[in-house]
């Protein structure tokens, strides 16, 4: 039962009328068309019993004695009405004929061996005699009526109620059956015209209908297709959404590891180089040869000029360090000056050529999306020197499909990306500094070379040749 129901609901609006308007249709044209037959029926048949019983009741009437006193018809009333019913147009009309008394006695019939005897009323009757013409179009099943039922022709049986003229008195009824042969036709003519009618009254009902619905449903299902169509791209909006979500949360996790790596790389430089000079230096400082009073004027010369050139490089290297970790001033800048500037200070640091090839139109960005170009053609740069050398090192920028993609390339030894630690090379930091802002970060290796290239959504940027 649940998987018929179920099965059912995943029907169209459409068929689910259709079939279900149909049966109910059917069903209502049947009804109706019942009522509508049973009252045709009725209608006719009480019309044209009408016609025959006046017709009949014109004829007898005057041959009738006072039926309020009499108990049997004398012989010459009897032979008149044998007479009239056994030949010319009523006698081809009426088969049978008997004249009722209230009391259920019958005082005449066309069948003479009826006549004196006594039955119950039947509804019928009873009904006649309460002044009510009474017709049915069947086979007759009252006791009387063996003679009747044997002829096997269409019958219509009438019970005429008998007034007396000056009082309006039922005094008797006379019941006789008609041949209706053309009565049946008739019948079956209006029969089949209710049906008809009601079939086609009900069909253009149902028909209205159905286009109603059918044009409802199209429409339904228009909307529903666009609904689930919309609600697709809002759940695929919304994963995008989660995923963005999950990379900003992975970012953010990573942001205070990275911090401390970058402390961490900060501190060895610092201890590596500076601090190790400035050790020297002061090492120097305090030997005794600037110490003892006796050293030569040119020894101290020889030690003060070591100390001061250890210092001097210890100075450098600071700055290096601070040049590495201050940016320049990009607010102002577009795509191509912030790009050329990152090349141009990593020339100017180590002194190794880099090609520059960038597109044809720049665009302005955003100052996080500034940051992280900058960022990464610095720290591309500079694995690429110190890892591959420098050797054929360069930095291309295309833009196409509303995105912007720069890479950085060297013809380096390369290494096996798969052997790199998440954190080496700086790897990690790029990454989820160019993921947390919605970009694409990739990298191949070989030992032709190295390449490492981001893309970015160009969304809201403004082009200028």
């Amino acid at each position: 039962m649940s998987r018929a129901f179920e099965r059912w609901r995943q029907q169209s609006l459409a068929r689910r009328f259709l079939l279900a308007g149909g049966v109910v249709s059917i069903a209502a044209a049947l009804v109706v068309g019942a009522l509508v037959t049973t009252l045709i029926e009725a209608a006719v048949t009480r019309n044209s019993a009408a016609t025959t019983a006046m017709y009949v009741d014109g004829i007898i009437a005057p041959l009738l004695p006072d039926l309020q006193t009499t108990e049997v018809l004398d012989d010459i009333t009897s032979r008149t009405l044998d007479e009239t019913f056994g030949q010319g147009a009523l006698g081809d009309r009426v088969i049978s004929f008997r004249l009722w008394r209230a009391d259920g006695t019958v005082l005449y019939a066309t069948d003479a061996s009826m006549i004196g005897r006594s039955f119950e009323l039947n509804e019928e009757l009873q009904r006649a005699f309460s002044g009510k013409l009474v017709a049915e179009f069947e086979r007759p099943d009252d006791e009387e009526s063996i003679a009747e039922r044997a002829a096997g022709i269409p019958l219509l049986e009438i019970y005429n109620p008998i007034l007396q003229p000056w009082s309006g008195e039922v005094v008797a009824v006379s019941e006789f059956y008609e041949v209706a042969e053309g009565f049946q036709e008739s019948l079956w003519e209006a029969r089949l015209l209710s049906w008809a009618a009601v079939a086609a009254v009900v069909a253009v009902f149902f028909l209205s209908l159905s286009a109603i619905v059918v044009r409802g449903s199209r429409t339904i299902d228009d909307q529903k297709a666009a609904l689930t169509e919309r609600v697709a791209e809002l759940s695929n909006l919304l994963e995008q959404n989660r995923e963005l979500h999950r990379r900003a949360q992975r970012a953010s996790q990573r942001a205070t590891a990275l911090n401390e790596s970058y402390l961490r790389r900060l501190g060895a430089d610092l201890h590596d180089g500076p601090a190790q000079l400035v050790a020297y230096a002061a090492l120097r400082i305090d030997s005794k040869t600037l110490v003892t009073p006796d050293t030569p004027a040119a020894v101290r010369e020889v030690e003060l000029s070591a100390i001061k050139a250890r210092l001097h490089e210890a100075m450098e290297e600071i700055r290096a360090i601070c040049r590495g970790l201050i940016l320049p001033d990009i607010e102002n800048g577009d795509l191509h000056e912030v790009i050329t500037r990152a090349v141009n200070a990593h020339v100017q640091r180590t002194g190794s050529p880099v090609a520059l090839r960038l597109s044809d139109v720049a665009c302005e960005l955003s100052p996080s999306a500034k940051i992280t170009i900058y960022r990464f053609v610095q720290e591309a740069l500079n694995n690429g020197f110190r890892h591959g050398g420098g050797v054929g090192q360069k930095v291309r920028q295309t833009l196409g499909d509303n995105e912007i993609t720069v890479e950085v390339e060297d013809e380096g030894p390369g290494f096996d990306v798969e052997k790199v630690k998440p954190a080496g090379l700086g790897l990690a930091g790029l990454r989820e500094r160019i993921e947390s802002i919605g970009g694409r970060f990739s990298l191949k290796s070989s030992t032709s070379g190295t390449t490492v290239c981001m893309t970015l959504r160009a969304e809201g940027a403004e082009f200028t040749q």
